[in-house]
């Protein structure tokens, strides 16, 4: 780990995650700076890009020793018709290719590059427990998650330490799955969402930014990481969790023909699909999740 302070320019740094980073990065000392799109007027301190062109002044980067990049069209906006998947698919692949090459045509370039990336990188993948080591799986998001992860890869090339944060189902009130979950619940609507033998690999908001500037302190990290809670569960204990931590019943299950009739191949993807990542990467490297247990977790993100 290095103790040094660092100026950070993040993509993505009025999102949820974004937010939540910045306050975390400047609580440790650190200068977090927002790169921010052309469609908004840009706030001082702040870097201008557009996901298609770039930054519009690459020069600003040569002061910053890490870019973190979290900007992506949001996977869950609704359901997925051709339009969505290829907005999708370029916010993330051709967003991240304008960053590098921004960052390709400056001098004095930044040490590191973290590239948010996601879990669904591994596909629909049964009860097998997959660490960083394990393949691409099939379907939109893996082939999305392949494509983006390789564009952050051209990074290294440019000698910066390249980091892919594969985040899983993020539990957060102020936005996420867990938001849109909240009201259902509470109303005693609440229920599991086809067989329930489906896992789910979740992590908290604060973990999650805790996890990020992790990577961003730790110079021996590098490659992918995963970011998920070492508890993941079927969708059956998480939902049984969620009721507990919300003092509601979970009667009402929702059929998977249901869920994919209402949202089509975003339910086969994101509901209904499995997989059980394991945070190998970094539990090996010493980070410690203040809030490994379902329950635990949501009564802090909920409090």
């Amino acid at each position: 780990m290095t103790d040094r302070k660092q100026t950070i320019a993040i993509t993505g740094a009025s999102g949820m995650v974004g937010t939540a980073l910045a306050n975390v990065l400047r609580e440790s000392g650190h200068t977090p700076l927002r790169i921010t799109r052309t469609a908004s007027e840009p706030k001082e301190g702040s870097i201008v890009w557009d996901a298609t062109s770039g930054l519009r002044d690459p020069s600003q980067l040569e002061s910053v020793d890490t870019v973190v990049h979290l900007a992506g069209e949001n996977i869950a906006g609704g359901r997925w018709t051709a339009a969505l998947k290829d907005r999708i698919r370029r916010s993330r692949v051709e967003g991240t290719r304008s960053l590098v090459k921004s960052i390709a045509a400056i001098a004095h370039r930044p040490k590191t590059f973290v590239c948010a990336s996601a879990i669904g990188f591994y596909g629909e993948r049964g009860d097998t427990l997959l660490d960083e080591d394990a393949v691409a799986g099939e379907g939109f998001l893996a082939d999305v998650c392949r494509e983006w992860e390789h564009e952050a890869d051209a990074a290294s090339g440019l000698g910066l330490r390249v980091v892919k944060v594969r985040i899983g189902v993020v539990l957060s009130r102020k936005g996420g799955a867990l938001a849109k979950m909240l009201l259902p619940f509470k109303l005693g609507a609440g229920g599991i969402i086809g067989s329930g033998k489906q896992y789910w690999s979740w992590i908290g908001l604060h973990d999650l930014v805790r996890a990020i500037a992790f990577c961003v302190e730790h110079d021996s990290i590098h490659g992918p990481v995963n970011a998920v809670s070492p508890n993941s569960m079927t969708n059956y204990d998480f939902t049984k969790g969620v009721g507990r931590a919300l003092h509601r019943p979970t009667l009402f299950p929702l059929p998977a023909f249901v869920a994919k009739l209402v949202l089509g191949e975003m339910a086969s993807e994101l509901l209904l699909s499995s997989a059980r990542v394991t945070p190998k990467k970094l539990q090996a490297q010493g980070f410690e999740f203040r809030y490994p247990e379902l329950v635990g977790c949501l009564e802090h993100e909920l409090s």
